[in-house]
C-alpha cells in the first residue's frame, strides 16, 4: 500500500465489512466516507423533482438511475459518530488523515483583478502613444478651434486611465467601432462611457462631454472597483458581423453566458406538470386563484417547492451582448460550450466574470440605427450628391438646423428613435423642447424613476415658471442648477452623496449600484446607507431634510440614466429626426422595413402618408421583400415581407425571375417564370401584386385556378416518367405540355371595399382610412365628434371624440387600482390622448384594435390636451362585403359584430 491509498467505507456498508472479516493490512487502511451532495432531505426532494423536469417526465416515472443517493446528505459529527458506532476506529483514520492534509487558497490580489488584455500594442508606452496619436486626429474633427480646457481635460483622462491600466480598454473598442466605419455600418456608443472625452475623441461615442459638463469620474475614478462601461449599438443586420470580426481580430475570445432562474409561476407549472396535475388546476395555481385551507397534498407539495426553487438556475443561455477578450487562454478561466449561435460560450455569468478579472465588451443591436442605415442607402441610390453631403455623425449640423427644432417643438417624431412614443410627445411639449440639452434632460426625466420620485412634476413647473425653481433646497439647487435641484441623472447620486452628505467617491458609487439594483454585497450598500443619513445629519442638514433626498434618491435611482447615456440616445435622437425632416419618404420606408419603433407597421404607414407620400399596396413589378420608394411620384409601395402567410422562398425566386428577366407582362409570364403554387399566386393576387395586367382580381383568380388546375390533380395522375426527351425538347417529356387552355369569363363584380377587406387580412390593415370600414350609423357619430384640432379651444368642455385607436398603456394608481392612457388618430389623422380613471377603465374597457367614440372632458397640462374619459364604445364595422350574404368571416378580421359566428374564408371568391 502507498503511504496516500485509503480504502473508504460508508455508514451502510459498515455491518457487510464487519461480516467480511477484514484483516490485515486492508483493515488498517478502511476509513469513514460520507458522501455529500444534499444538504438535508428537502435538497433531496428539489433535486428529484428537478430531474423530472428535465427528463419531462412524471415524477412516479423517473428511474431511480437519474437520480443521486438519498443517503448522500450532510450529516453532522454526532450523526456521522452514530452511523459508525459499529467501526468507530474507520472514524478515528479519517479524523487523523483530515488532520494530516493541508490546503491553501490562494489570496485575491490587493486592488483591481484585470485579466483583460493588458495590451493593445506591444508595451504600454506604445498604447497611450497610439492614443495620444487618435486623440490629436479626433480634436481636428471634434474641436478645430479648441481651447486649452479641451486639452487640460484630454491630458487629465489619459493619465486616469493608464493609472487604472485600461489603455488597452479603450483601443479595442476603437478598433470594433473603427472596423463598423469601414464597413458602412453605424454605431452608438453610450454607457457611462459616454462621458469620456477620449472615447469622443477616438469617435466612440457622438457624446461632446464639454458641452454637457459631463463627470469623467462617473466612468473612472481611484475609488471604482467594476470596470468602465461601455454599451455599443449596431443595426441589428450588423452585429453579429461586429461580433464575428472580434473573433477573428482577437485571441481568447468568448461570449459571456447567463443564468435563467426559475420564477414563481414558472415553477408552480413546470412542478405541477412532473406532479400530473391537469392543466386548469395549474392555471389556477400560478394565477393565485384557490383557496389554501382545500388544496390537495400535490398541490401543496408543488406551492412549497415553487418557493424553494424560486431564482434557482433552470438553464445556461447567452448574455444579451457581452463579449469576453482575455489576455491569456480562455479556458484558464472555465469550461466553453457551443450554442446553437456556433460561437465559443463560458458557463458563467457576468458576476462570476468580474470576480476572475474578466470585463465584458457590450456588443448590442438595435433596429433604430438599422432605419437610419437604409434611409441614407435609399438616398444615396436616389440622389448621390445629397447622401454626400450629409454627415451622420456632424451633431453641429444638426443641433443647427431648424426643422429639427420645429419637429422638436411640435412632438411631430412619430418613428424617430426614443422619443416617438406618447409620453414622450406630450413631456416634449410640456417642456416646449427645441434644442439638445433639453431632450438630453427630457430623455432621462421620462424615466420611471423621475416619476416614481415625484420630481417629474416638480421638473416640469421649475422649467416652465423660474419662480418656482426657489422651492429646491439650496444645496440640491447649487449641485444641479441645470435641472432645477432635481435629480434626473445618475451621476445626480454620486454627487448628491458626495456633496450633500459628505461620502467619499467610492462610497457614493456604491450608493449608485445599489439603488440601480446592482450591488455584490448587500451589507456594504447598507453601510453606505447609513453612513450617508450619519454624515449628513453631522453636516448640520436637518433630520427630515436629509430623509426626503435619501427618499428622492432611493425612488429614482434604479430607473435613471447616465446623463452620457441620455445623450448617446438624444443624438440618434437628432440623427433620425433630421432625416425625416430632410427625407422623410425614404426614413418612413426604412421605418416600415426595420419593423422597429413603438407602433405597429400600420402607424408608420400612417405617418408617410401625412408626410405626403402615397402608399401603393405590393406590387410583382415594382418590389421585393422590402418597402421602395419611387421619389418622382413620391410613392411608397409596401413590401411583401407584410403580407401573411407569403413564403420567403415564393419571393426569393420573384426576385431572382424580376432580376434575370426583367418585370413581368402578365399573369402567364409570372407563373412561368416564377413558379407559384396555387395558394402562393392566390395571395398575391389577392393583396393586388398582379395589379399591372389591368384585370380584376376575381378574372385573376379564375385563370390562376385554370392556370395551376394540376397542382389539384391525384398524384398518379401527373407522375411523370423518366424518358429521353423527344417531342417536348428539353423538357425531358416523351410529349410537349400542352398549352393552358383559354375561357371567356362573363362580368364578374367586385364588391365595394373588398379589396380593403383583403388588405386587412393580408396586411394586418386597410390602405384605405379604417372610417371608411364603418357602418354607416357609426360614421353618423364620427361626423357628430370633435376634431383634434378643435380640442384646445374646448378645455372644460364635455366633449366626443372619435379616433382609431393607436395603443393602449396600462398602470397603477398609488391605491394599485388600474387605470390606461389611450392615444388614437383621428378623421384627419392628428393624435388624439385620452385618460381613463380607475372606475371608467373598469366598466368601459378596450376591446381590441378598432374606431372608439370617447365622451369626455377636456383638459390641459403646460400646452397639452388629454381628454378625461367618461364613456367609450368600440363603433361597428362593416361585416366584410366579400363573405357577407354568406355569413361567414375571414380568419384574423374582426368586423366589430360579435354575434356572428366566425368560419375560414374560401380560396377564391365565388363567381358572381
Amino acid at each position: 500500500w502507498g503511504h496516500d491509498e485509503w480504502i473508504g467505507v460508508q455508514a451502510w456498508d459498515v455491518p457487510s465489512v464487519r461480516l467480511a472479516g477484514v484483516e490485515g493490512d486492508v483493515k488498517g487502511r478502511l476509513v469513514a466516507q460520507s458522501t455529500t451532495t444534499f444538504t438535508c432531505k428537502r435538497d433531496w426532494n428539489a433535486h428529484r423533482l428537478l430531474r423530472a423536469i428535465d427528463h419531462n417526465t412524471l415524477l412516479s416515472r423517473l428511474d431511480p438511475a437519474d437520480c443521486g443517493d438519498p443517503r448522500d446528505c450532510l450529516r453532522g459529527p454526532l450523526e456521522l459518530r452514530d452511523a459508525f458506532a459499529e467501526m468507530p476506529e474507520l472514524v478515528a483514520r479519517a479524523e487523523a488523515l483530515m488532520a494530516g492534509c493541508h490546503m491553501t487558497l490562494p489570496s485575491p490580489p490587493e486592488g483591481r483583478l484585470h485579466n483583460n488584455p493588458h495590451t493593445y500594442t506591444e508595451s504600454e508606452d506604445e498604447d497611450e502613444a497610439l492614443v495620444r496619436a487618435l486623440c490629436a486626429e479626433g480634436l481636428a474633427y471634434r474641436y478645430p478651434d479648441h481651447d486649452p480646457a479641451v486639452l487640460d481635460r484630454m491630458e487629465h483622462e489619459i493619465g486616469l486611465i493608464r493609472q487604472q491600466g485600461y489603455l488597452a480598454y479603450f483601443l479595442i473598442n476603437w478598433d470594433i467601432t473603427s472596423y463598423a466605419r469601414s464597413q458602412g455600418y453605424f454605431h452608438v456608443g453610450r454607457g457611462s462611457g459616454a462621458n469620456s472625452l477620449v472615447a469622443y475623441l477616438l469617435r466612440i461615442t457622438d457624446v461632446d462631454p464639454i458641452e454637457l459638463d459631463l463627470y469623467f469620474e462617473r466612468f473612472i475614478n481611484l475609488y471604482r472597483a467594476n470596470p468602465p462601461d461601455f454599451d455599443i449599438d449596431f443595426s441589428w443586420t450588423d452585429r453579429d458581423d461586429v461580433v464575428a470580426y472580434m473573433f477573428k481580430r482577437f485571441p481568447n475570445v468568448a461570449l459571456l453566458a447567463a443564468y435563467n432562474t426559475f420564477q414563481y409561476r414558472a415553477a408552480v407549472r413546470e412542478l405541477g406538470k412532473v406532479m400530473g396535475l391537469p392543466k386548469h388546476e395549474i392555471d389556477a395555481l400560478c394565477a393565485g386563484k384557490f383557496n389554501p385551507n382545500r388544496l390537495g397534498e400535490m398541490e401543496t407539495v408543488v406551492l412549497q417547492y415553487a418557493a424553494v426553487l424560486r431564482d434557482f438556475p433552470s438553464s445556461l443561455t447567452l448574455h444579451a451582448c457581452g463579449v469576453l477578450i482575455a489576455h491569456d487562454d480562455i479556458h484558464r478561466y472555465g469550461a466553453l460550450f457551443m450554442p446553437p449561435k456556433g460561437l465559443p460560450t463560458v458557463q458563467f455569468d457576468m458576476l462570476v466574470a468580474e470576480d476572475v478579472g474578466l470585463h465584458k465588451f457590450d456588443i448590442l443591436s438595435q433596429r433604430g440605427l438599422g432605419k437610419i442605415k437604409d434611409a441614407l442607402d435609399m438616398v444615396r441610390a436616389q440622389d448621390p450628391e445629397a447622401a454626400a453631403r450629409i454627415d451622420i455623425h456632424d451633431m453641429r449640423r444638426f443641433k443647427a438646423d431648424e426643422g429639427v427644432r420645429s419637429m422638436l417643438r411640435e412632438a411631430r417624431a412619430t418613428g424617430c428613435f426614443y422619443v416617438e412614443s406618447p409620453a414622450m410627445r406630450m413631456l416634449m411639449r410640456k417642456l416646449q423642447v427645441d434644442d439638445y440639452l433639453g431632450l438630453v434632460a427630457a430623455s432621462s426625466v421620462i424615466r420611471p424613476g423621475v416619476s416614481r420620485s415625484g420630481m417629474m412634476q416638480a421638473y416640469i413647473e421649475r422649467h416652465r415658471d423660474p419662480a418656482k425653481r426657489q422651492d429646491a433646497h439650496p444645496v440640491l439647487l447649487a449641485l444641479m442648477p441645470e435641472t432645477y435641484g432635481v435629480m434626473v441623472y445618475q451621476e445626480d447620486v454620486i454627487k448628491v452623496a458626495h456633496r450633500f452628505a459628505g461620502l467619499d467617491l467610492g462610497e457614493a458609487d456604491v450608493l449608485r449600484r445599489g439603488m440601480s439594483g446592482k450591488f455584490r454585497s448587500r451589507d456594504e450598500f447598507d453601510r453606505a446607507r447609513d453612513a450617508f443619513h450619519t454624515k449628513a445629519v453631522a453636516k448640520g442638514h436637518p433630520v427630515h431634510v436629509v430623509r426626503e433626498v435619501w427618499r428622492q434618491m432611493e425612488s429614482f435611482a434604479g430607473y435613471a440614466f447616465a446623463k452620457g447615456h441620455s445623450a448617446s440616445y438624444a443624438v440618434e435622437s437628432y440623427q433620425s429626426l433630421f432625416l425625416k425632416v430632410h427625407h422623410p419618404l425614404e426614413y418612413m420606408c426604412a421605418c416600415i422595413n426595420n419593423f422597429g419603433g413603438f407602433y405597429r407597421t400600420e402607424f408608420y404607414v400612417h405617418e408617410a402618408r401625412m408626410l405626403g407620400a402615397k402608399i401603393a399596396a405590393p406590387c410583382v413589378n415594382t418590389v421585393g421583400a422590402l418597402a421602395a420608394t419611387d421619389p418622382d411620384t413620391r410613392t411608397l409601395t409596401l413590401g411583401f415581407n407584410l403580407v401573411k402567410d407569403l413564403q420567403d422562398s415564393t419571393v426569393t425566386r420573384l426576385e431572382q425571375a424580376r432580376a434575370d428577366g426583367g418585370p413581368f407582362a402578365s399573369l402567364v409570364d409570372f407563373v412561368e417564370r416564377v413558379g407559384p403554387s396555387l395558394e402562393q399566386l392566390t395571395l398575391l393576387i389577392r393583396v393586388g401584386a398582379l395589379r399591372f395586367t389591368g384585370a380584376e382580381k376575381q378574372v385573376l383568380l379564375w385563370e390562376a385556378h385554370f392556370l395551376l388546375a394540376a397542382q389539384s390533380t391525384p398524384h398518379h395522375l401527373t407522375r411523370k416518367r423518366s424518358l429521353p426527351a423527344r417531342a417536348g425538347a428539353g423538357t425531358g417529356e416523351l410529349f410537349a405540355p400542352p398549352k393552358p387552355r383559354t375561357y371567356v369569363l362573363p362580368p364578374l363584380d367586385t364588391a365595394p371595399l373588398a379589396d380593403a377587406f383583403d388588405e386587412w387580412e393580408l396586411l394586418g390593415f386597410p390602405l384605405c382610412s379604417p372610417f371608411l370600414l364603418l357602418t354607416e350609423e357609426a360614421k353618423a357619430v364620427v361626423r357628430s365628434g370633435v376634431l383634434a384640432r378643435d380640442l384646445p379651444e374646448r378645455v372644460g368642455d364635455v366633449v366626443t371624440v372619435v379616433g382609431h385607436l393607436v395603443t393602449v398603456k396600462e398602470t397603477a394608481t398609488a391605491k394599485g387600482e388600474r387605470m390606461c392612457f389611450g392615444c388614437f388618430v383621428d378623421l384627419e389623422g392628428a393624435w388624439l390622448d385620452t385618460v381613463h380613471f380607475p372606475g371608467v377603465a373598469r366598466d368601459f374597457p378596450f376591446r381590441g384594435k378598432g374606431v372608439y367614440a370617447v365622451r369626455g372632458t377636456v383638459s390641459e397640462s403646460f400646452g397639452c390636451i388629454n381628454v378625461d374619459a367618461q364613456r367609450m364604445q368600440r363603433l361597428d364595422t362593416l361585416p366584410d362585403p366579400r363573405y357577407a350574404d354568406q355569413g361567414v368571416l375571414p380568419a384574423g378580421v374582426d368586423s366589430g359584430i360579435t354575434a356572428r359566428r366566425r368560419q375560414p374564408p374560401k380560396l377564391a371568391p365565388r363567381r358572381a
